[in-house]
């Protein structure tokens, strides 16, 4: 079984609460785990935010719509039961629930039209057309196909530049990502060695208690196993143990696969995560729009 899509979740809540009486959302979380067999694992992947996971967030938006019609009602905090006109709906044992099923119920209607009316016409609309997704998934997917394209761009623009500045690139993401101490002693340390396959060392830390000896590749084709090794062996040669080998391309396999034998530690960085990092800590790119989302803060209202 996969995670059920919100509406498939609308009739299981609702029959669910049947009984009229006071449940909370971790009973209801359980009870439809329970009904699609969904994994362990299944329950607690998480969007790709991080803010919630996916079941969650889709059986909570399966209430909110059955709360847009009137078929259910919040008690107290994290409780919720169904309404008279919910167990009506259900005595027409409908065999399906969906957004084109609620849209025919005056009080649903009502609540949509008065989303419209607020400016909201076009949000609500694209969530009723993507019948699969709530809310946060249409966003989230929008956000992930923005940096996914901003990404392909920045890689595209660093295959462009020179040697040289792709070589200090790398320095100033480094040093944004807590290495190499100040960007200064990160450009005197990188780029100054050429010796056996080590383009340049830079401070793990900003106390330099250790050194990170770094490979950086502007290549095209794929890397394959014998640059990593040979990078192991140059490592080697300095008594070095830590390397970071950096590509605006990919690896090959048997390159990704790679574990040396002795204690020498390598990260990997192609040419994608090399572009989602520079993301990540701002580098090479700008913020256009800022949105902010918001939910209820349910304590300021548990004095009322």
């Amino acid at each position: 079984m996969t995670i059920p899509d919100f509406q498939s979740l609308i009739l299981p809540l609702l029959t669910f609460l049947a009984d009229g009486k006071e449940h909370t959302t971790k009973e209801t979380l359980n009870y439809l785990a329970f009904k699609f067999q969904l994994t362990e694992e299944q329950r607690q992947e998480m969007l790709p935010s991080r803010n919630q996971t996916v079941f969650y967030n889709r059986v909570t938006w399966a209430k909110a719509h059955l709360k847009m019609a009137a078929l259910v009602e919040n008690l107290k905090r994290g409780s919720f039961k169904i309404t008279r006109n919910g167990l009506e709906v259900l005595k027409q044992k409908p065999a399906i629930i969906n957004l084109k099923f609620l849209r025919q119920i005056p009080e649903y209607i009502e609540t949509a039209e008065g989303w419209k009316n607020n400016s909201t016409e076009t949000a609500l609309t694209e969530i009723e057309t993507t019948e699969a997704k709530t809310p946060e998934e249409i966003l989230e997917t929008g956000y992930l196909n923005i940096r996914r394209t901003l990404a392909q761009d920045l890689l595209s623009k660093i295959k462009s530049c020179s040697p040289l500045f792709f070589e200090n690139l790398v320095v100033e993401l480094l040093v944004k990502m807590g290495y190499g101490g100040s960007l200064k002693d990160a450009g005197k340390a990188i780029g100054k060695s050429g010796d056996e396959g080590i383009d340049g060392i830079i401070k793990e830390d900003k106390l330099g208690l250790d050194v990170i000896y770094v490979q950086a590749k502007r290549w095209e084709g794929s890397v394959g196993r014998p640059e990593i090794q040979k990078f192991v062996g140059a490592l080697a040669g300095q008594g070095a143990k830590k390397g970071i080998f950096i590509t605006t391309s990919r690896y090959t396999p048997d390159a990704a696969t790679y574990v040396p034998r002795n204690e020498t530690k390598i990260v990997l960085i192609d040419g994608d995560q090399l572009a989602q990092l520079m993301i990540d800590y701002n580098l090479g790119v700008t913020t256009e729009i800022t949105y902010e989302i918001k939910k209820m803060d349910t304590d300021y209202f548990d004095g009322e």
